[in-house]
């Protein structure tokens, strides 16, 4: 790792702390959680006819925004951090979505690849869809995310499932649970990217944090869209998640902490009476802003996190 720099609302945790309630040592866990890593095809040698309009409209920022050569080097820096994850002896791996930049079936295959068998056991791995792995109504109505990523939705707690596989649930060790959200909608026109949970997962997400199953456990709720953008706003309304507030009346304070992406910004907010944590990944491989947080539960809370940096070569 280059770098990296603590966060916390506790003073900085070891490796063993004692659960007053309990009375017995708990493990430290540690989550490695990046998102927006942006795998992008080289757009000139694919067939116009096959991209389709919405695509064709994405080459302005392709080109002149800058993106393909900001993220020329993303699955060489993507392979770091599920390197970087295991050398940190990370619990799980959380992408919080848009590993795609325009949800070609050649971006997903890269993806996976450069996850390697991080990305093929759920029991160490979760991973969503952001609005650009849905870019296209194709993309979605294919299914073409889950071809390469469903057999990461699998839940533990199936029975809580409202919107196709969303919530799910991974129950990690005895101290944790990851739960799985979907915000990313197919958009109307390109330039609309804002997100909504909906009521459905909504209701999902109660009923499982009211599970005994998941009792003494903290919780991590990954979803694509912020909640609050860096400066503790609402993002804007083409951008923001439409239901944030909602969603986090259902898991106020340090026991939980929603981790997300889509803003390419990286920043925590701690938890407060009203509020989880909320930790934004930003964009993991955007060359020069390259990062990912190492988020840490313990005692059935999350504690803190550190922001790294990859030690990408070349």
């Amino acid at each position: 790792m280059v770098g990296a720099h603590y966060t916390k609302s506790h003073p900085a945790p070891c490796l063993l702390r004692q659960n007053a309630a309990r009375g017995v040592p708990t493990a430290l866990m540690r989550f490695v959680h990046c998102s927006d890593v942006h795998i992008t095809a080289d757009y000139f040698k694919q067939p116009l006819l096959r991209l389709g309009w919405r695509r064709w409209m994405a080459f302005a920022e392709l080109t002149v925004g800058g993106r393909a050569r900001a993220y020329r080097q993303a699955p060489q820096t993507l392979a770091t951090i599920a390197r970087e994850a295991k050398e940190h002896g990370a619990d799980h791996f959380i992408l919080s979505g848009d590993l795609t930049a325009y949800a070609l079936d050649s971006e997903f295959e890269g993806a996976r690849a450069a996850l390697g068998a991080l990305a093929e056991d759920r029991a160490r791995c979760t991973i969503i869809p952001g609005n650009h792995d849905v870019y296209t109504p194709g993309s979605h109505r294919s299914g073409r995310f889950e071809r390469y990523f469903g057999h990461l939705l699998q839940s533990d707690l199936p029975e809580h499932c409202r919107e196709g596989a969303f919530p799910f649930v991974r129950l990690v060790g005895r101290e944790a649970a990851v739960i799985g959200l979907r915000s990313a909608r197919v958009p109307l026109v390109p330039g609309l990217s804002h997100g909504t949970v909906g009521p459905q997962q909504l209701e999902g997400l109660e009923a499982l944090v009211k599970d005994p199953r998941l009792e003494g456990r903290a919780v991590l709720v990954v979803v694509h869209h912020a909640p609050l953008t860096a400066k503790g706003v609402a993002d804007r309304w083409s951008h923001g998640l439409r239901d944030a507030d909602a969603l986090c009346r259902l898991i106020p304070g340090p026991r939980y902490a929603v981790l997300h992406g889509h803003i390419h910004q990286r920043y925590h907010h701690p938890a407060t009476d009203g509020r989880p944590h909320i930790f934004g990944a930003g964009s993991s491989t955007e060359a020069g802003h390259e990062g990912y947080w190492v988020i840490e539960a313990s005692g059935g809370q999350v504690v803190g996190g550190a922001k790294h940096v990859p030690a990408v070569r070349g």
